[in-house]
């Protein structure tokens, strides 16, 4: 099969107006965790329903309570009347804003120039849920009968572990086939040259550095917890590093990463001395190494003498092991990169990124799965965009994925 030659009715069946509009409404719905300072995705995901329903589609719902009580919604549609489907799997929650001075503009408001549309949630993973949707819709006003069945998922949790979203969605019964097919547009480079076909292991790591709290003019008196978590992580940072030090070309970085992040605040004056400090540390590991060994490792780190007499506790936020990594030989590569090829002119190259998205669950249960779309590196920063165009290219692809002759 052959992808269609004649595109000459693509520009008409995708509306460009409709998809700016329709992205600008998502950004002024919040679809924030709870963890997050959020109320989860309830609100957004309702909007996208009735969306899809006005164009004349079934939607499915599948909603888990999550930990806080606060139900977590993930859309379902299927087009067509095959044996076998071909999903795309975007997500509907964002991140939070972040520091509200660092942008120009109003996160939660969009702003549209300059061909592209600023505001939280834009590019991540905004912009594919648009080009996404928009390629669905196109696909039924051609009226063209698909090879292949269009599915879409629109999945929350994403941001958080995915535990309320495609992580459940893969286990549901009857839903997802072994002969089915699957993309997840939720990592991009800025010119779309590139598919993630392998993901590394991600572990999130709380630690809680206990001391004692005095007067800082009498420091002897207690124990500065964060001099010890200052200490610690500068001597766990060089010894990870020395210790994980592979290099695997096919990955964007090459190497393991480990990056302290979070910080929750301490003391209120600047004359106490902090007794408690907790910081928290990102680490994306290349699949050679075992998750649970550097996990032992940094718990015996921990142990050691030089940080007595705080008292330090680890708990584990976040641990995924990295999946079997999907062939370049797999159906779904060799498509899209010939459904780029064709509609877009550049042939893709298969890359292995830091982790995680919604295609390590798929990966997970034997399905080989690609991801990708275009856009720039600004995922989760202040001034978030998607541009205009990428949202329309991206969805002439996601279209071509169904009009093969």
């Amino acid at each position: 099969m052959t992808v269609t030659k004649d595109n000459s009715n693509i520009d008409a069946l995708l509306d460009r107006d409709g998809m700016v509009s329709m992205l600008s409404k998502m950004i002024a719905i919040k679809a924030l965790s709870p963890k997050s300072g959020g109320t989860g995705e309830m609100e957004r995901a309702q909007f996208l329903k009735s969306v899809l329903e006005g164009w004349g589609f079934e939607v499915k719902e599948y909603i888990y309570t999550d930990s806080d009580g606060v139900k977590r919604p993930n859309l379902v549609v299927k087009y067509g009347d095959n044996d076998r489907t071909l999903w795309l799997v975007p997500h509907m929650d964002t991140v939070a804003a972040g520091d509200p001075g660092a942008w120009k503009t109003d996160p939660f408001t969009a702003t549209v120039k300059e061909g592209r549309i600023y505001g939280r949630g834009s590019m991540d993973d905004g912009q594919s849920l648009v080009s996404a949707l928009y390629s669905l819709k196109a696909l039924k006003d051609s009226g063209s009968t698909p090879p292949i069945n269009f599915g879409l998922a629109i999945v929350a949790d994403e941001e958080l572990g995915s535990v309320y979203g495609i992580e459940k969605l893969v286990e549901e019964k009857g839903l997802f086939s072994d002969s089915d097919m699957f993309m997840v547009p939720d990592w991009s480079t800025s010119d779309g040259s590139k598919v993630e076909v392998a993901e590394k292991s991600v572990l999130w790591l709380k630690f809680t550095f206990e001391g004692k709290q005095v007067h800082a003019s009498t420091p002897d008196d207690g124990v500065n917890a964060l001099r010890v978590a200052i200490k610690f992580f500068y001597k766990l940072d060089s010894f990870l590093h020395e210790k994980y030090n592979a290099i695997d070309p096919i990955f964007e970085p090459s190497t393991s990463t480990f990056e302290m992040t979070k910080h929750e605040k301490n003391v209120d004056s600047v004359n106490i001395v902090p007794g408690k400090e907790v910081f928290y540390l990102d680490s994306r590991i290349l699949p050679r190494y075992d998750i649970d060994q550097v996990l032992m490792d940094i718990k015996e780190f921990s142990k050691s003498p030089e940080f007595i007499p705080a008292k330090i506790t680890i708990d584990v936020e976040e641990k995924n092991a990295a999946p079997q990594s999907t062939p370049v030989s797999a159906e779904i590569v060799k498509l899209l990169r010939k459904t780029v090829k064709e509609y877009r002119g550049f042939e893709l190259e298969p890359v292995g990124i830091g982790g995680g998205t919604c295609a390590t669950f798929f990966r997970r249960k034997g399905f080989p799965t690609a991801v990708w779309f275009t856009g720039d590196d600004i995922a989760h920063q202040p001034n978030e965009y998607a541009s205009i165009d990428n949202m329309i290219n991206d969805a002439k692809v996601f279209l071509g994925l169904f009009r093969r002759e």
